[in-house]
């Protein structure tokens, strides 16, 4: 299990990237945190014009039942994949 100093030094690092990445990988870094953080989606889903906020509630809702240990622990997971893959500035 990733502890909560781990989690926020990836969440420090991934605004740090040297590119940007993929809308997936972005929206699967915004789930788990969301998730780790403040647990089951607790919102209404956005409306039908807010493509981008449906999209990002819906890959929330999608982590529906996992622990907030775990949703870190695949934050930090997720965080280091992507600094291997773009580097750091």
């Amino acid at each position: 299990m990733a502890s909560q100093e781990d989690f926020d030094k990836a969440a420090e690092d991934v605004k740090n990237l040297k590119s940007r990445p993929t809308d997936q990988e972005l929206l699967e870094l915004y789930a788990l945190f969301k998730q780790a953080s403040e647990g089951d989606c607790n919102t209404d889903r956005p409306g039908i014009l807010d493509f981008k906020g449906k999209a990002k509630w819906d890959a929330w809702d999608a982590k529906k039942g996992m622990s907030k240990d775990e949703a870190r622990s695949a934050y930090v997971n997720h965080a280091k994949k992507l600094i291997d893959s773009y580097g750091l500035q």
